[in-house]
């Protein structure tokens, strides 16, 4: 009679080890190809602001990616994407453009994406203000986050390669987890 109950529970408990190896080799793909200047534009992905127009932690470790990639490439072009959260008081592209130009990236090398609310949206808005040919991109976002950007990407016919920047450790094992949730849902439903 214990086996009936048992059995069960060792598929739920191998199934449940299974996946979480399967996301973490996903997550780990997200992080290549690395970005070597090669595409003319970079879409920074957006996250939290906190109260008082300040980035989150997250946000500001995307920030300081993109800064350091801009100053490296200086032909690139930043697509800055994020809209504005319930609870916030500003657009995320907002914040982190007054950050990268008081950071001496120039007004010109910055594109606002200031409607997205989701990670394919950063990504379908910000291909609307894109040149038609433009077919591949480089996308800086959290490390985590990257391979979900890139599956969403590919469905947009665009080629990627990628910039990732530090996961604050005060929230990484929550984010890891709930991204491996997303990741599921996106190989699943597509979005």
């Amino acid at each position: 009679m214990r086996w009936i109950v048992l059995i069960p529970l060792f598929v739920l408990a191998s199934s449940g080890v299974g996946l979480w190896m399967l996301t973490s080799k996903w997550m780990d793909e997200g992080l290549n190809p690395k970005a070597d200047g090669s595409n003319d534009y970079a879409i920074v992905l957006g996250a939290k602001v906190k109260e008082g127009n300040i980035p989150s932690l997250a946000l500001k470790f995307r920030l300081e990616s993109a800064l350091a990639y801009a100053n490296e490439y200086p032909h690139v072009t930043l697509v800055l994407s994020g809209g504005q959260g319930d609870d916030e008081d500003i657009e995320e592209a907002v914040v982190m453009k007054n950050f990268l130009l008081e950071n001496g990236i120039a007004e010109e090398r910055l594109i606002i994406e200031d409607q997205s609310t989701s990670t394919y949206e950063n990504l379908l808005f910000s291909k609307e203000l894109l040149p038609d040919n433009v077919k591949s991109i480089t996308i800086i976002t959290s490390d985590y986050h990257l391979q979900r950007a890139k599956i969403l990407a590919k469905k947009l016919e665009w080629k990627t390669d990628v910039v990732a920047a530090q996961t604050p450790e005060v929230v990484e094992a929550k984010v890891r987890l709930r991204e491996r949730a997303a990741l599921l849902k996106t190989y699943i439903v597509g979005k």
